[in-house]
């Protein structure tokens, strides 16, 4: 039988603006060390998926230079391993795709030709751990045409426009709707679904013949009477990114020993190796509840706070409630608080900046203050 997946990299109701002006989503930094697309990436090759396809749309040189040939996620192979789809525009249009259904239609030669029977189909708008072996054979046990991956949560207007199913004592899919229809505490869709590869294609040239554009409504709502349509309850660490409030949030519930542990060693994540000295702490540094990455330099003082690969602080500077991505430097005498700076940020003696949790001052990547 055997499975392959399908990664998009770009999230459909994401309003991270600020993080996605030069990269894709997929591509968004996390957790000192990863991006979003790794925790997408390590949850198929740790159930020994092997065959990836990754459909990038705007924004994916950096996507790119991250992946690679794939082998720090072991896909550098002969055969199958990991391939990047660049947008396939409309002849007629001249426009690249807007929605998943022409992005899937876009990469139909892959499909066709795909030897696995089964399609995992997953974005990367959060940070999961999910056992795709599990669903898989759960998948393959009630002989499924499709599997939604949900979880039961509290429906809030950040979910607006999501999956929600309903199902039976059997977990069979008797309902299915959109979130902005429904309230309280429901089954959620996690953007991620493992479907029957034929069937797919099937769908995708019937969405095609009538123009369709909606991958909720065309392949599972309106096919929830048809087909042996199933659901999987995803009950683990779960942090969905959408904004830069909860990208911030969700950061900071690294902090948290429990979630650490939850998301990052239940199994192996993977990620591009870039090999750096041990972080160094001067002689009068201070840390406190901080997770800081290798080959970074710390002279000043860091409090509740992320400090990503190569990040430089200061003498006298003192750092509380802060993310600083790759290679940012914090000179001498500067006082940070909630602050969230991308990659390669300079930040000059004596300066200080401050947000707050629900609204981070963000410094854009390159910038220099």
């Amino acid at each position: 039988m055997g499975t392959a997946g399908i990664i998009f990299s770009d999230g459909r109701f994401s309003q991270v603006d600020e993080l996605v002006r030069k990269r894709t989503e997929a591509s968004i930094p996390f957790g000192g060390r990863y991006r979003l697309i790794d925790f997408a990436l390590s949850n198929m090759v740790n159930a020994d998926i092997t065959q990836v396809a990754v459909i990038a749309r705007r924004n994916y040189q950096s996507l790119m230079d991250h992946i690679g040939s794939g082998k720090d996620w072991d896909l550098s192979r002969r055969h199958g391993g990991i391939t990047v789809f660049p947008p396939f525009g409309n002849y007629k249009s001249g426009n690249i795709y807007d929605n998943p259904i022409e992005a899937l239609q876009g990469i139909i030669g892959f499909i066709t030709k795909c030897p696995e029977e089964n399609l995992i189909l997953t974005e990367c708008d959060s940070v999961n751990v999910i056992n795709y072996e599990d669903v898989i054979s759960q998948h393959e046990d009630n002989n499924a045409d499709m599997t939604i991956i949900y979880r039961e949560c509290e429906v809030k207007d950040l979910y607006a426009e999501h999956l929600v199913v309903e199902t039976d004592d059997f977990g069979r899919v008797t309902s299915a709707g959109l979130v902005n229809e429904t309230k309280g505490v429901q089954k959620v869709g996690v953007n991620a679904l493992v479907i029957k590869r034929k069937l797919l294609q099937s769908l995708l040239y019937e969405a095609a013949a009538k123009g369709a554009n909606s991958l909720e409504q065309e392949i599972i709502i309106n096919n929830v009477s048809s087909l042996r349509i199933f659901g999987y309850n995803y009950t683990g660490a779960y942090l969905r990114i959408n904004s830069l409030e909860n990208y911030f949030a969700n950061n900071m519930a690294l902090l948290d020993e429990q979630v650490r542990k939850d998301l990052l060693e239940t199994v192996p994540i993977y990620t591009k190796v870039r090999d750096s000295a041990p972080t160094k702490y001067g002689k009068n540094a201070k840390v406190e509840n901080s997770f800081i990455a290798d080959g970074c330099v710390v002279e000043g003082t860091v409090i509740n706070s992320i400090l990503f690969r190569g990040v430089k602080v200061g003498k006298d500077t003192v750092i509380k409630n802060c993310i600083l991505m790759q290679d940012t430097m914090v000179l001498e005498k500067v006082q940070l608080n909630c602050v969230v700076t991308d990659k390669n940020v300079t930040i000059r003696d004596h300066q200080e900046l401050s947000g707050c949790s629900k609204l981070p001052y963000y410094v854009a990547k390159n910038m220099m203050i």
